[in-house]
């Protein structure tokens, strides 16, 4: 398993290491094409018989860079060290980006944080990696960088589906529109979002569908466009299937946007318990209905139509 280092609490690895086979970059999401130069990385390091190393940033540099322009996360810290975990890296460091840190050129970065700290014989970027001030440390730069201080740069190719290729921006894009499918192709694993189950209002209950209030605590992170979706929802008791609320709810005058899980067949509390939705297919628009019946009637309809997908195969769980 992957071992996660915080640079503020460690020097860098520990002093044993003659060298390391490293990556750097963002890696929001983890999607499919990371995972192709994680995987690079795994295979280099195996055949120089030395660490393999992620180092990533956070907050998204572009949060320190451009505020205005950053984008939403697709994973949270949290999410980002659960899904590196499996990745079969020896080390993943999470670097704070800092505005000091900003003003680096890359030769600086390259010579006092990848050699310096994390003692680098072999960097490997992916094809549109660009990094330190105005991101110019392109592939180029690298190499004339690596020929001086005496590292090896290799460049790992696009993974393409449709004929584009995959990226956090195109995730992002598809999850603004609701194609959690689509999202779901190039992750390499559902959507997700986590969060604690707060005391609601208990209106789901009311209505014959018992519903956990869950609370996206970072501020940041991208949630898919509003609707009602089939979900599957990770708790202590396990793995359930069921239907998900997400935004307004134009039937109760001045109710606030929510997250409202509904599990089949789940009877327990909830409460104050951290719950993982994975998102499988969107059902829906949010609509306002004429009269209560009207949407209890729809919510049972959403219901059958998310246990004949789970039942067909038809989503992206």
């Amino acid at each position: 398993m992957t071992q996660v280092i915080d640079p503020g609490l460690a020097p860098g690895l520990p002093p044993h290491h003659p060298g390391t086979v490293l990556t750097v970059g963002t890696f929001d999401g983890v999607h499919r094409g990371h995972w192709e130069v994680l995987a690079a990385v795994r295979e280099r390091a195996d055949r120089v018989q030395l660490p393999a190393v992620l180092v990533t940033f956070h907050p998204h540099p572009l949060r320190v860079v451009r505020p205005d322009q950053a984008p939403r996360l697709l994973t949270t810290p949290v999410e980002k060290k659960e899904i590196l975990a499996e990745s079969g890296l020896d080390y993943a460091v999470f670097l704070p980006f800092s505005r000091a840190l900003r003003e680096y050129q890359p030769r600086r970065f390259v010579q006092e944080i990848l050699i310096g700290r994390l003692r680098m014989k072999h960097l490997v970027i992916g094809y549109d990696h660009g990094f330190g001030h105005g991101r110019s440390g392109d592939a180029e730069t690298l190499r004339r960088i690596g020929m001086d201080l005496g590292f090896q740069v290799h460049v790992v190719g696009a993974l393409r589906t449709d004929g584009s290729a995959i990226s956090s921006s195109r995730i992002r894009n598809a999850l603004l529109e609701g194609k959690v499918n689509e999202a779901a192709v190039a992750l390499g694993r559902p959507y997700s979002l986590r969060g604690p189950v707060m005391r609601g209002d208990g209106r789901g209950r009311s209505l014959g569908f018992p519903t956990a209030n869950i609370h996206v605590p970072e501020d940041d992170k991208l949630l898919p466009l509003e609707g009602v979706y089939a979900v599957t929802g990770t708790c202590r008791s396990g793995v359930f299937r069921g239907v998900l609320h997400l935004g307004p709810r134009p039937m109760f005058h001045g109710s606030p946007p929510s997250v409202e899980l509904h599990l089949f067949g789940f009877e327990d509390d909830l409460y104050g318990e951290e719950v993982r939705v994975d998102f499988c297919a969107r059902l829906r628009d949010i609509h306002r209905f004429a009269t209560v019946d009207e949407l209890i009637a729809a919510i049972r309809t959403d219901c059958q139509r998310a246990r004949d997908l789970f039942e067909h195969g038809d989503s992206a769980c």
